[in-house]
């Protein structure tokens, strides 16, 4: 993966915004409707929108400059001290009579209750275009990378964009990411419901990754970007670039409110990636990862430089060859852990893997996933299979929090495996009996106990396959 530096300049220009949370308790309905009555305890108070970008990139060790607009208000001040003691360059334009953008989250008891925004819809004024204009053309001829945040609030006028136009290295993070063509980003961050928007409403998918390769080299053409990143919630994100294949990352679901400023995690997390040399599906992955970190965090939250680090450096302890896995267990085994140990294809993870995992997780202390490689995929599914290399493949298991290490074997069965691991309980999914496994005898001649897992009815890689297939 390529350096972070910490000498790397990044410039963020777009809507600032506070994200507000207040928290209490709501203990009755009020008598006017059918509503919780909330008793106020605390107040959170974080910057949001291009603000969180920036404060990521801090937080993840660049030097950056914030450039935006905000009122002459109390609200505009409270963003800027919390920016300023996150060290921020703070470089926010105050327009008098302005409104500064102020998100608020009303969770009681945990819940996400209600939502109420304030934000000023008024146009800027020709004299506070010019100025930000002047600013962002100042700012940018010393950054290594720019992110532009433009979510509808003002800031990215068609006059702005025009004075982005032509940077080596132009993130763009939009709502709306058509208007940004004349520019020619590097890359483009829209969320999958935008791409729909930009396609023109033509959805109906039910399988989202595969419209998105489908209509690849459009989304290209609109945006007028090198690269487009979709992001798919709790389903990770899509990366097309001209004549590569689609790579995709993947997350783990958490519930919508805690999604908040994910996505500016992720995109700070990519820019500065890709500003430090790295690949476009490195830097996939450094955003995936920080905004893994974040989404388990309350309010809006940021990932350190060593957050992402530990968060990347976990999945590359997870994979493991086979001789590092037989020494490793054998270190868990001193400790008194049990391992459960399993092995497929995965060639297409689905609902079906991801529960049957889930509890093969619960039955020991270390679960280890042994994955089919390429060719012995081939043997056993025949020409065309696999979908997915066995690095993409080991690259969404070691994602999964139940999976501890996943190893890669080349021959028809596990045996080999088998007898370097040595698990205490071998598990499988399907509807057969244990005997009914080859492995079984080999299993508990070593002193292992062997189970079945049901997967979950309906649930095929195949059923799954053969779908995608069928897309025009």
């Amino acid at each position: 993966m390529g350096s972070t530096d910490e000498t790397i300049s990044a410039v963020v220009i777009g809507d600032v915004m506070l994200d507000s949370w207040l928290h209490g308790s709501a203990k009755r309905l009020a008598q006017e409707a059918p509503v919780p009555v909330m008793s106020l305890e605390a107040t959170e108070d974080f910057p949001g929108g291009a603000a969180n970008t920036a404060a990521n990139l801090v937080a993840l060790g660049a030097r950056v400059r914030l450039i935006g607009v905000v009122g002459d208000d109390d609200c505009g001040d409270t963003l800027v001290r919390a920016l300023r003691l996150l060290g921020v360059g703070v470089d926010l334009l105050t327009v008098p009579g302005r409104r500064t953008a102020h998100k608020r989250r009303l969770i009681a008891g945990g819940q996400l209750t209600a939502r109420y925004d304030d934000e000023d819809p008024a146009a800027l004024s020709r004299e506070a275009e010019r100025e930000l204009m002047r600013r962002a053309l100042e700012a940018a001829a010393a950054a290594d990378v720019v992110v532009a945040c433009d979510y509808g609030g003002g800031v990215c006028t068609p006059a702005v964009r025009r004075s982005l136009a032509g940077l080596p290295l132009l993130i763009v993070d939009a709502h709306a990411v058509a208007p940004w063509r004349e520019c020619a980003p590097a890359a483009v961050l829209p969320n999958y419901a935008e791409v729909v928007r930009l396609l023109g409403g033509r959805d109906g998918a039910a399988d989202r990754p595969a419209y998105l390769m489908t209509h690849a080299d459009e989304m290209l053409k609109l945006t007028g970007a090198r690269m487009v990143v979709t992001t798919l919630d709790g389903e990770g994100t899509l990366l097309h670039r001209s004549g590569r294949p689609a790579y995709r990352t993947y997350a783990q679901p958490v519930p919508h409110h805690m999604a908040t400023g994910a996505g500016d995690t992720y995109t700070a997390a990519f820019a500065l990636w890709l500003a430090g040399g790295a690949t476009p599906e490195e830097a996939a992955e450094a955003g995936q990862a920080a905004a893994g970190v974040v989404v388990r965090r309350r309010g809006t939250a940021i990932c350190t430089r060593s957050d992402l680090l530990r968060a990347l450096r976990r999945h590359e302890e997870t994979v493991q060859t086979a001789d590092r896995l037989a020494q490793l267990l054998d270190e868990h085994r001193r400790r008194g852990e049990r391992v459960v140990f399993t092995n497929g294809c995965f060639d297409v993870l689905h609902r079906g893997h991801v529960t049957y995992l889930e509890q093969a997780g619960r039955l020991g202390d270390v679960l280890v996933v042994a994955v089919n490689s390429d060719a012995s995929v081939c043997r056993l599914k025949g020409p065309g299979r696999p979908v997915n290399s066995c690095e993409d493949r080991m690259s969404v298991l070691a994602a999964l929090n139940d999976v501890h290490y996943v190893t890669e074997f080349d021959e028809d069965t596990p045996e080999r495996l088998l007898r370097m691991l040595r698990p205490e309980l071998y598990v499988k999914g399907g509807d057969y009996t244990a005997d009914m496994l080859a492995e079984a005898p080999l299993v508990r001649s070593l002193g292992g106990e062997v189970r079945v897992l049901g997967y979950l009815p309906d649930r095929s890689t195949t059923a799954i396959i053969g779908r995608m297939r069928s897309l025009p």
